[in-house]
């Protein structure tokens, strides 16, 4: 064996896609496409002071949980990491790893995690999928080493009908193009979304009845068909447009939905004559999906968001309410000036992206003093960090649940509820 080959034995999944074992000098390796359990040759892909990286030459003990992968492009794309994981051992999988994080990062104790929300579909479940181009203008994805885009011949992932029409897509080489994605919305409505670096709108010719935008620094140009599109969440109509963050698994955005609404229903339905009435806060609320279910619960609800085309789509969204305000900006930004004016009892529901909830909207809002927090996490490391920040501010942290709305990947969503 050269000086950067060694013969480990896999413990445990990590957050982030790779399987831990130990060096003979005591450092972790992190491996991708590993199992606990296995024996492996491992060549050095990266070397720290305190860790290393590797990746599998020869798997020497098989874990008997290993299975056969769905797709041929597995452990050479970078989108999905369990495939060689049967599914039950999947949700498994990221409990632990919520559990661990919250532990480790967060310092808490037992922390009170469920087990994971399976989805109905584990695949064929996204709504939404993100294409980068290769040089002669084929259609693909990062590859699992993050240096270069792999073209792709098949993919397991999208709905149905992104999954028949993504084969067609063809582009010229070279074309000034950062992404290209595909969203699909009710009645096999289907959108291209073009994203570059310059303003010059691409030129494309699609024979296909689809809307096509092209989206520069937030701005849509609709180039055919429609800027929006619509996908029904529990019966209720969301208009979404072009640059707007929507949930990928619309199915289990339904399970979050729901799960939220049953743990604030316990809260709400509290005697109201003789509780003043309540507040909602909705922190990054994007097009309203939390905002539209709770505006006929509570008295007032407030969003707060910095995209301004989700702005729009939730004003929208939340038209026929009357008492729905939304503030266009960041949550560090508005909430410490909201906070002196909110004296009835608040609930509030944070969904931050990856980098979790900023420092000055956390101090924000251990002022305001909300009486329950729920906090929607794509991230557990920055929800443990957070979670610890509550925690010494006096709040409780209840439970956590994982949702997995990203089957055979390694992100872990979850919904926490935190009580002062």
């Amino acid at each position: 064996m050269s000086n950067s080959e060694y013969e480990i034995t896999l413990e445990k999944l990590t957050y982030g896609g790779e399987a831990m074992g130990r060096l003979p000098d005591g450092r972790a390796i992190f491996v991708p496409f590993g199992l606990p359990g296995e024996s492996v040759r491992v060549q050095l892909t990266q070397e720290k002071q305190n860790f290393a990286r590797g990746e599998i030459l020869e798997i020497l003990k098989t874990s008997p949980d290993r299975i056969e992968p769905k797709c041929k492009h597995f452990t050479q794309c970078g989108g999905c990491h369990y495939q060689n994981l049967p599914y039950e051992k999947q949700l498994q999988a990221k409990a632990d790893i919520l559990r661990d994080q919250l532990q480790r990062i967060g310092k808490i104790e037992n922390p009170p995690v469920q087990p994971t929300v399976a989805s109905p579909d584990q695949w064929n479940y996204r709504n939404h999928i993100q294409f980068h181009l290769t040089e002669d203008g084929k259609v693909g994805f990062i590859n699992a080493r993050g240096n270069r885009t792999l073209p792709i011949e098949e993919c397991h992932l999208p709905e149905a009908t992104i999954d028949t029409f993504w084969h067609e897509l063809q582009f010229e080489s070279r074309m000034n193009l950062e992404r290209a994605s595909l969203r699909a919305g009710d009645d096999d409505e289907l959108m291209l979304i073009l994203e570059s670096e310059t303003e010059e709108t691409p030129e494309l010719e699609i024979e296909s009845d689809i809307s096509v935008v092209h989206v520069y620094e937030d701005h849509p140009v609709v180039i055919a068909g429609s800027d929006a599109l619509t996908i029904q969440i529990l019966g209720v109509d969301f208009h979404i447009s072009a640059p707007s963050f929507f949930q990928v698994n619309t199915q289990m955005a339904e399970k979050m939905v729901e799960h939220l609404l049953s743990n604030f229903q316990s809260l709400i339905s509290t005697d109201q004559s003789t509780n003043p009435p309540t507040t909602l806060l909705d922190l990054y609320c994007g097009v309203g999906l939390f905002s539209k279910f709770f505006a006929p619960k509570y008295a007032k609800v407030i969003g707060i968001e910095s995209s301004p085309s989700a702005c729009e789509d939730f004003a929208i969204n939340l038209n026929e309410f009357d008492n729905v305000e939304l503030y266009e900006g960041t949550a560090e930004t508005i909430l410490p000036i909201l906070a002196p004016q909110l004296n009835s009892p608040t609930h509030l529901i944070a969904d931050p992206p990856r980098a979790g909830l900023d420092k000055h909207a956390l101090d924000a809002i251990l002022q305001i003093q909300p009486q329950v927090i729920a906090y929607v996490s794509c991230d557990p490391s920055t929800l443990a960090r957070d979670a610890a920040r509550l925690i010494k501010g006096g709040y409780t942290l209840k439970q956590v649940t994982p949702f997995d709305l990203f089957s055979q990947t390694y992100h872990v969503e979850s919904i926490s509820f935190f009580e002062r």
